[in-house]
C-alpha cells in the first residue's frame, strides 16, 4: 500500500527518528544510494514559485539516480485546465511518485485520494512538512540531538510553525512560539502537535511576549508576510518589528543559534549582520532540504 508524507501528524516518533537518522546516513554516504531511484521518475507539480523547494528536489533525486519531471502551473497554463483528482489520476499514470507545492492542503489530499503513487506535500498553506524535517537534521547536526532541546519560533504563525510543531514533537523537541496578537498558529493543528507532545513528553508554549523564549536553544525565524499574501508591508511593519529576531534577542534568550527557513529579508524578521554571523544556521538548513528530501523519498519510493 502506498505511503503518502503531507503532513507528518500520522507519524510516530519512532518512524520520524528513523527517518531523521536516515536523511543523516545518506547525507554522510551519498554513493551509498545513488540508485536508490533508478529507473523511477518524480513528477513535481508546482502552483507557487521556488528557489530551495524546486532546485533541492531537481539536485537531490538526480544524486538518488532518479529523475524529476518539473510542471508549472502558471508558467505551463495548467492552472484551472482540468481538476485536481483527474491531474494526479494522469500523473500516476507515468510517475513513481508526486511533489507537490501548492496554495491549498485541499488540492494534496485531492492529489492522495486519485494517484496511485506516493505523494508528498512540498508546502501548502497549512504544513511543510519537508522544511520541518530538514530543520531538525539541522538542529540534530548542531546539538547531536534533538531530544530535550527547545525551539522559539517567533513570527507569525503559519505553515512552517505548524510542522515545526508536529515534527518537533516527535522529535522530542520543546516547542516554543511567539506571535503578535491576531497571529497565532491554527488551534486545531496545534492541538495534533499537543497529542503528540503528550506521548514524547514535549512542552509546547505559546505566547505573545518574547521573553518566553528566554532559555530556549534556538530562535527560528520567518517571513511576516507569506507567500500570496499581499497586505502591505507598512500594514504590519509596526506590529512586528518588536519581533524582529537579532543580537539583543539572542543574548537575551541565550540562544545558542538562529534558524530561517528563507527567503529572508534582511534586517526585518531577522538582522542581516545575524544571518552572516557564526550563529547562523540558514545555509545548513538550505542544504539540508535536500538530505531531508532524499530520505522521504528514499523512504517512500527505495526498494
Amino acid at each position: 500500500m502506498k505511503q503518502d508524507l503531507l503532513t507528518f501528524a500520522n507519524w510516530t516518533p519512532e518512524g520520524t527518528k528513523a527517518l531523521l537518522d536516515l536523511a543523516v546516513n545518506i547525507k554522510q554516504n551519498p554513493s551509498k544510494y545513488s540508485q536508490v531511484l533508478a529507473g523511477k521518475s518524480v513528477a513535481a507539480f508546482f502552483e507557487k514559485p521556488s528557489l530551495r523547494t524546486r532546485v533541492s528536489f531537481d539536485i537531490g533525486i538526480n544524486k538518488l539516480g532518479g529523475h524529476m519531471v518539473y510542471l508549472d502551473s502558471q508558467g505551463g497554463n495548467l492552472a484551472g485546465r482540468e481538476d485536481a483528482v483527474d491531474m494526479a489520476a494522469n500523473l500516476a499514470c507515468w510517475a513513481d511518485a508526486i511533489v507537490a507545492r501548492v496554495f491549498s492542503h485541499t488540492t494534496l489530499e485531492q492529489f492522495s485520494q486519485a494517484a496511485k503513487v506516493p505523494v508528498v506535500n512540498a508546502l501548502c498553506d497549512k504544513y511543510h512538512p519537508c522544511q520541518g524535517l530538514a530543520d531538525y537534521l539541522t538542529m540534530f547536526e548542531a546539538f547531536g540531538t534533538t531530544e530535550g532541546l527547545t525551539m522559539a519560533y517567533i513570527g507569525d504563525g503559519n505553515n512552517v510553525t505548524h510542522s515545526l510543531l508536529i515534527v518537533g514533537a516527535l522529535l522530542g523537541c520543546n516547542q516554543v512560539v511567539v506571535t503578535p496578537a491576531g497571529h497565532e498558529t491554527d488551534p486545531t493543528i496545534v492541538a495534533q502537535a499537543q497529542e503528540i507532545a503528550a506521548k514524547t513528553g514535549v512542552k509546547i508554549v505559546q505566547s505573545n511576549d518574547v521573553d518566553a523564549a528566554i532559555g530556549a536553544d534556538v530562535l527560528y525565524a520567518d517571513t511576516w508576510l507569506s507567500m500570496g499574501d499581499d497586505t502591505p508591508l507598512d500594514a504590519i511593519k509596526d506590529k512586528f518589528m518588536p519581533y524582529q529576531v537579532n543580537e539583543a534577542l539572542m543574548e537575551k534568550t541565550g540562544a545558542k543559534y538562529v534558524m530561517h527557513c528563507q527567503p529572508a529579508h534582511r534586517d526585518l524578521e531577522i538582522t542581516g549582520s545575524l544571518i552572516d554571523s557564526d550563529m547562523s544556521l540558514l545555509m545548513q538548513e538550505a542544504e539540508n532540504r535536500m538530505h531531508a528530501q532524499n530520505a522521504i523519498l528514499t523512504k517512500l519510493l527505495g526498494s
